[in-house]
C-alpha cells in the first residue's frame, strides 16, 4: 500500500466512513490538533523522568488517537460514549498527586525538567484541541452530543496534565518556576 494517494493535492481530504471536506475544516483542524497532542505525549514518554507518571500517561494515547477517529468519521453516526472511568481515574490521580505537591500559590511558568517542560506543552496543545472541539460542538451542531464527550475529557485531560508536569518537577527535586509579573516603577 502506498501512503500516497494524491487525492488531497488539492486542499480536500476524506473523512472515514466517506465524504471530503477541506483541509481547513474544523473537523479537521480538530483531529489533527488531537493527533498533535498524542505525538506530544509520545515524546514525553521518550524523557527521562518518573515511570510511575510515564505509565499513567499510555492510556491517554490510545483514547486521543480513538478521540481522532470519532472526529474524523464522515458519516457521524451513533452516539459516542463517555469515558467516565477515564475521566473519574484522571479526577482521582490530580487528587492524589495534588496532595503530593506543595501548595500552588502563584502562576507558574512551563518549564523545569524535560519531562515536565514536555507535559506543560501537551497542556498547551490539549487546550487548543478542547477549543477545536468547542467550535464544531457550536458551529455544527448536529455533531454536539457526539461529540460532548470528548469536551469533558479534553477539558479534564488538560488538568491532568499540568497536575502531572508539576508532579516531574517535584518527583525530580525541582521547583516549578514562578511567574514574577512585571512592576511598573
Amino acid at each position: 500500500m502506498k501512503i500516497y494517494t494524491r487525492t488531497g493535492d488539492t486542499g480536500s481530504t476524506a473523512l472515514f466512513g466517506g465524504g471530503r471536506v477541506p483541509k481547513h475544516d474544523l473537523r479537521v483542524d480538530a483531529y489533527g490538533t488531537v493527533d498533535e497532542l498524542n505525538s506530544i505525549l509520545g515524546l514525553a514518554l521518550c524523557e527521562d523522568g518518573d515511570s510511575e507518571i510515564k505509565k499513567f500517561m499510555e492510556p491517554h494515547q490510545n483514547e486521543l488517537f480513538a478521540l481522532g477517529a470519532i472526529l474524523a468519521d464522515g458519516k457521524a453516526t451513533g452516539a459516542v460514549k463517555p469515558n467516565d472511568l477515564l475521566i473519574q481515574s484522571m479526577e482521582q490521580q490530580i487528587d492524589q498527586f495534588t496532595g503530593e505537591l506543595p501548595p500552588l500559590n502563584n502562576f507558574i511558568l512551563p518549564g523545569g525538567t524535560k519531562l515536565a517542560a514536555t507535559l506543560h506543552l501537551a497542556r498547551t496543545v490539549c487546550r487548543r484541541a478542547e477549543r477545536a472541539v468547542s467550535r464544531i460542538r457550536a458551529e455544527q451542531p448536529k455533531l454536539g452530543a457526539r461529540i460532548m464527550p470528548a469536551l469533558v475529557y479534553l477539558n479534564r485531560l488538560s488538568d491532568w496534565l499540568f497536575t502531572v508536569a508539576r508532579l516531574a518537577n517535584h518527583r525530580a527535586g525541582v521547583d516549578d518556576i514562578p511567574w514574577k509579573p512585571k512592576v511598573d516603577a
